[in-house]
């Protein structure tokens, strides 16, 4: 007796399954969409609570920071004391405005948090915000 096979010669399957990739980047994209609020923290410092609201800024601000041990910072880039004031003249010359905020751990000393918002004055900042974060 011949049976015969009623299903054809095998063929390859050529195509591609791409439900695993879909499903690697789809956890990729919710991984980026919760991490990259954390990234544009910066630098670390704990603010002073306040009652006032949040300025708007549409441009990239600068922001001077001083940490809680005295360092100095412009942007993410750590700037001495003594050179702070060359740095930014050098910034305000290629920006279009002169606006600073100063983000200042609560527990700074006071002194250094004069002697920053002297250097900010005098290398030409018009306008200096200080950050801080709402009471709760």
């Amino acid at each position: 007796m011949n049976v015969t096979d009623t299903r054809g010669p095998r063929r390859q399957l050529s195509e591609i399954n791409v439900t695993p990739f879909v499903d690697v980047m789809l956890v990729l994209l919710i991984i980026f969409m919760v991490t990259a609020p954390l990234m544009e923290q910066g630098i670390d410092v704990q603010l002073p609570k306040t009652q006032s609201k949040g300025l708007r800024n549409d441009n990239q601000p600068l922001v001077v920071t001083v940490k809680r041990e005295g360092q100095i910072y412009v942007q993410n880039a750590q700037i001495p004391l003594d050179q702070l004031g060359a740095k930014l003249e050098a910034i305000f010359e290629s920006r279009g405005d002169r606006l600073v905020y100063l983000r200042a751990d609560e527990r700074v000393a006071y002194g250094t948090v004069a002697k920053t918002l002297a250097i900010l004055r005098g290398a030409g900042a018009t306008s200096i915000g200080m950050v801080t974060e709402p009471e709760a």
